[in-house]
Order: C-alpha cells, then sequence, then structure tokens
C-alpha cells in the first residue's frame, strides 16, 4: 500500500494484515514522506525490507508502529536471530515474517534454522528479484513443506486460483492492482466474498 485514500478503502474490507514497502527500489517504495492514516488496531501493519540493517528495520518500526517486518531478501538465519532477539528487548510483539522463493528444487530443511526467530514464512515463486514476480507458485512444491510453522502464500495469486490452497494467510498484489502500490477496491471486494464463502 503506498496511498492514504486507497489504504483507508481497502481497511473498510477488515484484511488481518497491510503492507507497507520501505524497499526503495520496489515500484511499490512508500517514499520518504509515507504517512500510515488511522486503521483499525486489528490491520497488523507490515513493513517489507530488503536486504536492510537492523537499524533502519528497528527505525521504520517504531516510527511506524508495525507489528510485523518481513524480510524478503537473502536475510540469513543468525541476521532474523539477531533482529528477534533485537526486538524482545524493544518491543517484543514486533514479530518476523521471513519470505522465501522457491522453485522445484528447494530444500525445505533450511528453514530449520529459522523457526525459532520467524513467526511465519512467506513463499514467493523464485525469481531473481525479491518478489513482486507475479508468477504463481507449483503448488505440488509445497507438498515437501512438513514443517507446522503457518506460512503465507505470495505470487501471481487471484481470484480464480485461491480455492486449491489452503496457507495460513495469502498475499495478494499484482493482480489486484491498478498501478503498484493502488488496490483495486472491486477486485478485492470479489475475492474477500470467495474467500469467506470457502470458510
Amino acid at each position: 500500500m503506498k496511498y492514504a485514500d486507497n489504504m483507508m478503502e481497502v481497511a473498510k474490507l477488515s484484511p488481518d494484515f497491510m503492507g507497507f514497502i520501505f524497499y526503495s527500489k520496489s515500484k511499490r517504495f512508500v517514499g520518504n514522506d509515507f504517512m500510515i492514516p488511522e486503521i483499525s488496531f486489528s490491520i497488523k501493519k507490515v513493513g517489507v525490507f530488503v536486504n536492510d540493517t537492523v537499524e533502519n528495520i528497528f527505525d521504520k518500526a517504531e516510527k511506524y508502529n508495525l507489528d510485523f517486518v518481513q524480510l524478503h531478501g537473502d536475510e540469513s538465519a543468525e541476521f532474523c536471530s539477531q533482529l528477534f532477539q533485537s526486538f524482545k528487548f524493544w518491543k517484543s510483539s514486533v514479530r518476523i515474517i521471513k519470505a522465501l522463493g522457491i522453485n522445484e528444487q528447494y530444500d525445505f530443511s533450511i528453514l530449520n534454522e529459522y523457526e525459532s526467530s520467524c513467526k511465519y514464512f512467506l513463499f514467493d515463486t523464485k525469481t531473481k528479484e525479491y518478489g513482486g514476480s507475479g508468477k504463481s507458485i507449483d503448488r505440488n512444491i509445497l507438498k515437501n513443506y512438513k514443517s507446522s510453522k503457518p506460512y503465507f502464500l505470495s505470487g501471481g495469486l487471484e481470484s480464480a486460483n485461491v480455492g486449491d490452497v489452503t496457507p495460513f494467510a495469502i498475499d495478494v498484489n499484482s493482480k489486484f492492482e491498478i498501478e503498484p502500490g493502488l488496490k483495486d477496491i472491486n477486485k478485492l471486494k470479489i475475492l474477500i466474498t470467495l474467500l469467506r464463502r470457502t470458510q
């Protein structure tokens, strides 16, 4: 999300999470003068970072009162542990979501090292970029995921293809945008109606 009016419209739909990208190379980068309007406390605010520093993540988490930080780069298990320990001493309510690009060759055992510091994993299609490709994940890959840790699913999701997956949450982006960072409210309404019918 980038635009205040659009955020307020999306907030009326009561999503569980709302994400804000603090990666300057992203076309959805929120910018340096970004402000989050007053939205319901039930909507968790997620800051998205890519290969950033602990100091900058802390600065943004404090400034924007983030509930989650989503690490979408090449962050190691050691980095996640350091960030987790730091949050415990500052604001223990902040949680970490580690995003990972996966393909048919992905070794899910790598995630064992991340489990103690990350609240959730987010699986996206593996590409040369850091997310936002709009490419769908082969659902068969997820059969190799054996952990009980809840996960988010991202990557090319749209109303027509969300019914065949059962993640903890879905991360919708490009298929529900008018332009980068500007959500299409009508498409989101259709999606939410569809999801609630399947609950």
